[in-house]
């Protein structure tokens, strides 16, 4: 075993304090946080990476043993700096499950990740490992996990809240005050994500899939993020809707809404493409606002025509022209996230419209998941491209471009 020589636990201490562990090409993991106070970088000495091979302190000798990691996984370090690196996999605890991913899609928050380095005011402080759209199967137990077997197809839910803070008291588990969601630059350190080819997880994560293929079980994430949209709505049977948007989460909300009992449904985008897909999720009507930015107004006789606006695209314009079809007394749910915006407030206070936002979700998930396995909800004609691990660059290249793409996935297997 080779062995590269230090100063010691003290030695490494002293190359986080002083920034030279950069200079010796040392990199943290994030799997622990050690020897952090006010003003500090939460920095792991115990756990450094020099070339893709994990560093562990020998105690005894004061040396840096190592050994080669045995998984990649997928790290964003700035924007456009997308990279496979080797990290090293770890057992499952008392409750945890091991699980090897075999797929996982890209979100939107991951595209804002790799083409801006963040979004809005959060943005990459440290490398990160993305991704929170997976499902694989079971490859280990810890002790004191029932109900799940080796073998077992998974999806696992990325929503990880404390359980006891004043919103999780609340049954408010979204809104966690100290939320773990995977692949995070929201708190710093950040929250490392799951695009990795071996995942411990909670076994309270892991909503059995069987009878879905993996890439439908990674799909439950999304799904879910519409069905607490669909919730934030309110009832939804012989309701209006418009949908403003037609990505994965604007498709998406076209099944949840019809599955919910609505009516009517209209649904707007620039693109040929997702509009095309629209008419395959079930929208009647599709409206191409880049050809003819004026098809809405035909709903706007007589105040309006729309019960429900799920807003999925972020731009205020959508916004703003949705608001003028919506009917008095109708509830606008705002998915979308792409920056402040300024609202038609006399329009909206007129109406008496109802604007909510929708924020990720929680007990959602295992709902999704039992929604897919009974046929009732399909997404499987929204996965557009599946890529190998080893071309995630490309992966997310494609993953934006409305032109030719829903939801792009990564094969881990």
């Amino acid at each position: 075993m080779m062995l590269v020589q230090s100063r010691g636990m003290i030695g490494a201490e002293a190359w986080v304090r002083d920034g030279s562990w950069q200079e010796k090409g040392l990199y943290p993991l994030q799997s622990r946080v050690w020897g952090k106070t006010a003003g500090e970088p939460a920095l792991n000495p115990r756990f450094l990476e020099l070339n893709n091979v994990l560093l562990q302190p020998h105690h005894a000798s004061g040396t840096f043993e190592t050994r080669k990691a045995d998984m990649k996984t997928i790290v964003i370090h700035e924007a456009r700096d997308l990279r496979i690196e080797d990290r090293d996999a770890s057992d499952p605890g008392p409750g945890e499950v091991q699980i090897k991913i075999a797929a996982g899609g890209i979100c939107g928050s991951d595209l804002h990740y790799f083409n801006h380095g963040g979004f809005g005011p959060v943005r990459l402080k440290e490398p990160m490992i993305l991704g929170h759209e997976v499902a694989g199967h079971v490859t280990a137990l810890g002790d004191g996990v029932s109900g799940l077997s080796i073998g077992q197809l998974v999806a696992v839910s990325p929503s990880r809240p404390c359980g006891n803070c004043r919103y999780c008291n609340e049954g408010r588990h979204n809104q966690c005050l100290n939320m773990r969601f995977y692949g995070s630059a929201m708190p710093f350190p950040h929250i490392q994500g799951a695009f990795r080819q071996v995942l411990v997880a909670d076994a309270a994560q892991c909503a059995p899939a069987d009878g879905l293929t993996p890439g439908e079980a990674a799909m439950a994430e999304p799904l879910s993020v519409c069905l607490h949209a669909t919730r934030q709505a309110g009832t939804m049977m012989g309701k209006s809707v418009l949908v403003t948007g037609c990505g994965p989460i604007g498709i998406l909300c076209i099944l949840a809404a019809r599955r919910a009992g609505a009516d009517l449904i209209v649904a707007t985008d620039l693109s040929p493409f997702t509009l095309k897909m629209a008419e395959a999720a079930g929208a009647d009507l599709t409206l191409n606002m880049a050809e003819n930015p004026a098809d809405l107004e035909q709903f706007t006789a007589d105040k309006g025509t729309f019960d429900v606006l799920f807003e999925c695209s972020g731009a205020a314009p959508a916004l703003a022209a949705g608001i003028s079809a919506m009917r008095p007394g109708g509830t606008i749910v705002q998915l979308g996230l792409g920056g402040d915006m300024s609202l038609p407030m006399m329009a909206i206070t007129a109406k008496e419209l109802a604007l909510k936002g929708s924020f990720r979700f929680h007990e959602e998930f295992f709902t999704a998941v039992s929604l897919m396995q009974k046929g009732l909800i399909d997404v499987k004609p929204f996965i557009t491209q599946t890529f190998a691990l080893n071309d995630a660059v490309a992966a997310f290249e494609i993953a934006g471009d409305r032109s030719q793409t829903v939801k792009a996935q990564i094969a881990f297997a």
